[in-house]
């Protein structure tokens, strides 16, 4: 068993200097922690992975595809492989847990 928190993920991230910090990395899955602040401009390109998103907190809009929709704090968002997808209208700061699987190369 693995276990992590929140407040140590962050702090890790916070200290790389890197809006993302992959904290797990297995045969089949991968996840991190991903962080915009109110503001930001998020500069994802499609992922060859299938991805859920599962907002921990703040609030934005995200685009997957042509559809768009209002996140906050307990929103999950499955994006799949291949398709363009972005946040943006941060409008408080967003930490978001982000599932790949497969792993994100």
């Amino acid at each position: 068993m693995r276990e992590f928190r929140l407040d140590e993920l962050e702090a890790e991230r916070a200290a790389n200097d890197g809006a993302y910090l992959q904290f797990l990395r297995e045969r089949n899955m991968s996840a991190g922690l991903y962080a915009l602040d109110a503001g930001d401009h998020d500069p994802q390109k499609p992922h060859a992975q299938d991805e859920i998103y599962f907002v921990v907190s703040g609030r934005a809009s995200i685009t997957v595809g042509l559809e768009t929709t209002q996140v906050a704090r307990g929103s999950v968002v499955y994006v799949p492989a291949g398709v363009a997808h972005r946040f943006h209208h941060v409008v408080e700061d967003l930490r978001v847990l982000v599932v790949f699987s497969p792993p994100e190369s």
